[in-house]
């Protein structure tokens, strides 16, 4: 596949996964069966159960989250690059997938907003990797569970 039909199944993963508008019918159809995801403030996951089960419980307790692109998608050969501005408030579920604690209460009314780079491959039209880096220490302290520098 060329770099801009890697860029358009990206750009289609960004808004139907990360956006506002979440369907979780995307991850089977662009997801990799063994799919790679890894972020800073989350345990890595491989497959698409997993990823399924994580934007599951994220949503649930952030059901605002958005996230969207703040440049252009980057791509060279099955890799495409994004940088993207999101977050959400915790109206939901308890959210315990953190590495220095937990929200272990329902609706704490906290807000985070953070910024990324994502870095996607696709093969076959299909995204095999999503490895993030995140301002992690924003959310962090945004959400109390470490003292604000």
């Amino acid at each position: 596949m060329s770099a801009e039909d890697n860029k358009a199944i990206v750009g289609r993963w960004f808004t139907e996964f990360w956006g506002r508008d979440y369907n979780s019918g995307v991850i089977d159809e662009l997801a990799a069966p063994d799919i790679r995801f890894e972020y800073s403030l989350h345990a890595p996951l491989r497959g698409r159960d997993a990823v399924r089960d994580f934007a599951t419980k994220f949503r649930a307790a952030f059901p605002d989250l958005a996230f969207g692109g703040t440049a252009d998608l980057i791509a060279d050969g099955d890799y495409v690059v994004g940088q993207w501005i999101g977050g959400g408030t915790h109206t939901g579920a308890p959210m315990t997938d953190l590495p220095l604690g937990a929200l272990p209460e329902a609706n704490t009314g906290k807000t985070m907003r953070f910024t990324g780079t994502t870095v996607l491959k696709v093969q076959d039209g299909l995204i095999t990797e999503e490895v993030g880096l995140d301002d992690g220490v924003s959310v962090l302290e945004q959400l109390g569970l470490i003292a604000k520098s």
